[in-house]
């Protein structure tokens, strides 16, 4: 068990260093201040009766305050904190080589959920200068996650924060930003509990601040609403509804002040726990176990929020080429001949794949490591003509293993027999629980190293029988159809019962924790299933690629459904078991965003929905908003009618294959930011925001995103719509794309700024590229064994300075390490006055010497061109017309510098 016991004897000597006869230690760098007692605010009350069934004399017994909320209703609490309540200083903040510790006593006498320590020890580590850590607890051994986000070890000479102390009424810590003096967190407000199980932290924010993140859940809006919402995690099999706590767990927030500036904070727990967000604006933080750990990233841009949070936890590395294509799945094809006639269907209508997926329909009795000889006795066989035609396989595992199969007939329970890889009871039995095999199942104990080594095994022999090329891990919250143990239940134990529970979706309250999953009490090799729940699929993820990579040889590409902080480093995901309806459309940009900003870059939705009947309408929506996620796949249900789109025929088949089409053709620029979040961290698909953060119009739009910073995406999400609004930020020229991909012609034409209501037919989905922008294309093929072998054009759109830039990332799409064996090619490219040049950084990738760029397109020149030099050399096959120039039948080596000088 991963275990912190309060700085141990550094903390025991500055206590006794401190309080020795009368001696207070003195410290000169800390900024300490004394606050008056107020009137608490209506939207600043802090809810001291969270739980339900609220009454005065409860509350009194808190020692609380009573006092309803007066008409027209809220949603304030009518308990909340009295000024004063939580804990004060022991003499002043001490020193240390990064920061500051400071020692706090409890001011309150009465308790909330159980008894709550009297003696707290508060940490500031300033590790960067745009980095902070606030470390919380107590003397007692208590859980600790075990990523590590390690401080420089001295103190940044040039932070961008400054820190306050407030020593009364209570103890707060105010964060302040320094180029702007505003203070953008401040948690002098009563509230503050450390108990075993039970442990708040409330804060405000900055005035006029709009926050985004926290997940995962189903969530309506981007920004989220601030009157008295409340959001829990808790890993569950649960597919989206609402506030419903669903797979995975990203305590993670970012904020966007008034001013445009951003910051992110991470919550690094890995408890049941909950955000209450405050009209103030603020929020309480609460969780059930563990310390409290809270990272702040100061940004200032929202990309570099995101680029600071990845590089603390880790990045997506760079993915398959092939996973960037679209891959076609179902639960439900039953048997091989449907799997084949659905691959038949995309081949009839020339629709791009890349990649054919089986669900647990294609295993024999849902066992892991097993093919259905029945139904799918051909499937190796397939498979391997699948990749003669540059078609990948992936197919799924679940977590448990079956106990039900003969002795020494079923080599992944027997093997974890032999390697005791199983979570226990606190009695030492396995736990036994219930999934899709006809037996049970025991639960692997992905946090034991010795189950990475037979997990692992299992995966790569695996391969033997199936050639896959990725792997999607499902079912790993963990999930499982009975509650904790099939026999036994769960003991009434305050781990399996906790005092308080958050506001976790429960089929059952009186199941506790164990709803639909194990109980708290079951035991792990990290720690108990209470602390470790959270951080089963992150603990399944590295093995499974490193199986994947170990059997293939090549990068692999693994899809989880749960997650947790620095899953990113090792697996995809998807949004999960959606619906086949308009509203988890719309939603699923939000789920996108909001894992690009969580570090898990490659991520999408079930295109036409997984659970119900889809339409024709709505699948052909689904695809053109799907083309733009950055993993594209199609998936629904078992006992639903197929949904590819070959299965609807026209006009669902084109208008899925003109879709994409575009994304096939967008690819090498996609691949770019794939490139650019490994290196750099930032987002692959990102709001509006982003990147015009003072611009108010975009804090609210989650129905518009970009793919980096260049390309914006406009789908219609509503049903019968055959126009949109959009919004185009004043700040930028725009240029529509729309018809420039499907049209013989090339249409484009520059758009003007602001809101727009455009015409939106089925068959059209809105495409703007920024001004300023070079962004690299390849002609499209049915899959990318073909495109990557066909020409590349530039495409340059220019701002208000006649000016472009943008980089080209290229290498052989499969091969593990490409970056570290310098077997890749870097090409930056940039155009100022009239002058077009590409500047080679790194040349090492063989592939790229036999393609060459065979059309240039230049929108936004604002002066008449009447000629063009290409390497020194006048060029002829040109055309020009109303500010685009065409530079025609080209061939341009791509590696290789070159200059094109258009007057």
């Amino acid at each position: 068990m991963r275990l912190i016991s309060s700085f141990g004897l550094l903390l025991f000597l500055l206590h006794v260093a401190g309080s020795h006869g009368d001696c207070i230690l003195q410290n000169s760098i800390a900024n300490v201040i004394k606050l008056e007692k107020k009137v608490t605010k209506v939207e600043e009350r802090i809810d001291c009766h969270p739980d339900p069934n609220a009454t005065p004399e409860k509350c009194a017994q808190r020692g609380c305050t009573w006092e309803p909320e007066e008409e027209p209703l809220t949603g304030a609490p009518w308990c909340f904190y009295p000024p004063g309540y939580g804990y004060n200083m022991i003499g002043q903040p001490v020193d240390t080589k990064d920061g500051f510790l400071i020692h706090l006593r409890r001011s309150s006498s009465d308790f909330m959920f159980g008894e709550e320590s009297q003696d707290i020890w508060v940490q500031i580590e300033m590790q960067k200068e745009y980095r902070l850590r606030i470390k919380i607890s107590d003397d007692k051994q208590r859980f600790k996650v075990p990523i590590d986000i390690v401080s420089d070890g001295v103190r940044p000479e040039n932070p961008l924060y400054d820190i306050t102390f407030t020593e009364s009424p209570n103890f707060g810590i105010r964060v302040t930003r320094k180029s702007s003096q505003e203070i953008i967190l401040d948690t002098s407000l009563p509230g503050l509990v450390f108990s075993d199980q039970f442990i708040q932290l409330p804060m405000t924010l900055p005035e006029g601040s709009d926050v985004y993140g926290w997940g995962e859940n189903e969530q309506h809006t981007f920004a989220h609403d601030m009157n008295w919402k409340t959001w829990a995690l808790y890993g569950r099999d649960q597919p989206p509804d609402g506030a419903a706590n669903m797979y995975g767990v990203h305590p993670r927030i970012t904020v966007l002040d008034k001013n445009g500036m951003t910051y992110g904070i991470l919550f690094l727990n890995s408890a049941a726990q909950e955000i209450t967000l405050t009209p103030a604006p603020g929020l309480t933080y609460r969780t059930i176990s563990g310390i409290l750990d809270m990272y702040i990233f100061m940004g200032e841009g929202p990309e570099e929020v995101v680029e600071q949070y990845t590089e603390a936890i880790g990045r997506f590395p760079i993915p398959p080429y092939w996973s960037l294509g679209f891959h076609l799945c179902r639960y439900g094809y039953d048997n091989l001949e449907n799997m084949v006639a659905a691959r038949e269907r995309m081949e009839e209508f020339k629709i791009p794949q890349d990649a054919q997926w089986g669900d647990i329909d294609i295993m024999e009795r849902a066992l892991d490591f097993t093919v259905s000889q029945d139904r799918f006795g051909g499937l190796p066989e397939f498979v391997d003509d699948l990749k003669t035609n540059g078609i990948k396989f992936v197919t799924i595992l679940d977590p448990c293993i079956s106990i039900g199969e003969a002795n020494c007939t079923y080599r992944p329970f027997d093997l974890g027999e032999q390697f005791d890889v199983w979570v226990k009871k606190p009695n030492g039995g396995p736990v036994v629980g219930k999934v899709w095999p006809n037996d049970p199942v025991y639960f692997p104990d992905y946090t034991n190293p010795r189950t990475h080594l037979w997990w692992t095994l299992l995966v790569t022999e695996f391969h033997d029988t199936i050639a896959y090329d990725g792997l999607w891990i499902d079912m790993n919250e963990p999930s499982n159809f009975v509650t904790g143990d099939m026999n036994d239940g769960c003991e009434a134990r305050n781990v399996n019962f906790p005092p308080y529970l958050p506001s976790i979706r429960l089929d059952d309250r009186n199941h506790g924790l164990a709803d639909k999953s194990l109980c708290g009490d079951a035991q792990h090799h990290l720690g108990q299933h209470y602390d470790v729940h959270n951080m089963f699929g992150w603990s399944q993820s590295k093995p499974t690629l490193d199986g994947v990579r170990e059997a293939t040889g090549k990068r692999g590409l693994v899809l989880s459904r749960s997650t947790f902080v620095g899953s990113g480093n090792w697996v995809a995901h998807w949004l999960g078991d959606n619906f086949s309806n308009w509203a988890n459309l719309k939603y699923s940009i939000i789920g996108m965003l909001q894992f690009n900003q969580f570090g898990i870059p490659m991520v999408g939705a079930d295109i036409c929905g997984f659970i119900g009947e889809t339409n024709e309408e709505l699948c052909a929506r689904w695809h053109q908003l799907g083309a733009f996620y950055p993993f594209s796949r199609n998936h629904n249900t078992l006992g639903a009618t197929d949904q590819d789109p070959g299965f609807f025929g026209d006009p669902v088949a084109s208008i899925a294959r003109e879709a994409l089409n575009i994304r096939y053709t967008l690819l090498p620029y996609l691949y770019t930011l794939f490139y650019m979040h490994f290196k750099e961290g930032r987002t692959v698909a990102r709001p509006l925001w982003h990147e015009f953060p003072t611009d108010n119009q975009t804090r609210t739009i989650d129905d518009q995103f970009l793919w980096g910073a260049d390309l914006l995406i406009s789908p219609v999400v509503q049903e019968g719509a055959r126009s949109r609004e959009i919004y185009l930020p004043v700040a930028a020229r725009w240029f529509s794309l729309t018809s420039f991909f499907n049209s013989n012609n090339s249409t484009w034409f520059e758009s003007e700024g602001g809101f727009s209501r455009v015409d939106a037919p089925l068959d059209v989905i809105h495409i703007h590229q920024r001004g300023g922008s070079i962004i690299p294309l390849q002609k499209p093929g049915l899959n990318t064994q073909q495109s990557r072998k066909n020409g590349f054009e530039l495409l340059v759109a220019l701002d208000e300075d006649e000016a472009g830039n943008g980089k080209l990332f290229f290498d052989d799409g499969d091969t593990i390490d490409t970056l570290e064996h310098g077997e890749y090619f870097l090409g930056k490219l940039e155009l100022f006055d009239k002058t077009l040049r590409m500047m080679v950084e790194h040349d090492g990738s063989p592939e790229l010497r036999f393609l060459s760029i065979n059309r240039i397109v230049i929108f936004g020149i604002k002066e008449p061109v009447t000629a063009v030099i290409v390497n020194g050399n006048p060029y002829n096959d040109w055309e020009y017309s109303e500010g685009g120039l065409f530079l025609n039948n080209m061939d341009i080596a791509v590696n290789d510098n070159f200059e094109i000088i258009f007057s």
